[in-house]
């Protein structure tokens, strides 16, 4: 179900006013840097599904942008724009390929790369060299359980943005919309 261009254009801005309010959450409730943005990065799916990619891309954008600028918590805002915001956009894209396996792996590469880049530009780019001089508990082998958790956390988030979706596409939207538009 496609919208008119004056719902689409309304949905885009409620979707982007809903996702900043959630990022200004963080600043409220502590140890939710996290939590939020990933909530945040799943109203794109409706954003996705009622309005298409590039409603979507614009929203993301938007949010990312705004977010720099309005939310309090720079790692909140960090991982909204490098990871949680655009991945429910790609998500859809990356399982139109046909192997599971190759599936999987292309979702894997997506959040690694993120978390490298990420690290990257934290480090190399912005000059914040002592996040790796802290070790941690784990001593030399803190990155690679940080890597192996990070790993299963993202599992259990891709599982958890595909229940969304199926939640919204066979609950949510059939309720709602239904009674708007018909």
């Amino acid at each position: 179900m496609r919208f008119q261009k004056s719902a689409q254009i309304a949905l885009g801005g409620v979707s982007t006013a809903v996702c900043l309010l959630l990022m200004l959450l963080t600043s409220l409730f502590p140890f939710t840097e996290f939590a939020f943005p990933a909530m945040a990065g799943a109203v794109l799916i409706a954003v996705v599904i009622e309005n298409g990619t590039p409603t979507a891309v614009l929203v993301y954008a938007a949010v990312s942008l705004l977010s720099v600028f309005m939310i309090p918590s720079k790692t909140a805002a960090a991982a909204f724009a490098v990871f949680f915001g655009y991945y429910p956009i790609l998500k859809a894209y990356l399982e139109k390929i046909r192997l599971r396996v190759l599936e999987y792996l292309a979702k894997f590469f997506v959040f690694n790369f993120s978390m490298v880049g990420s690290y990257w530009l934290l480090i190399v780019v912005l000059g914040l060299g002592e996040l790796m001089e802290d070790t941690g508990m784990f001593g030399k082998y803190s990155l690679l359980v940080i890597a192996i958790l990070g790993n299963v956390m993202f599992f259990v988030y891709d599982i958890a943005v595909s229940r969304v979706i199926f939640a919204y596409t066979n609950w949510l939207r059939p309720k709602i919309f239904r009674k708007l538009f018909h």
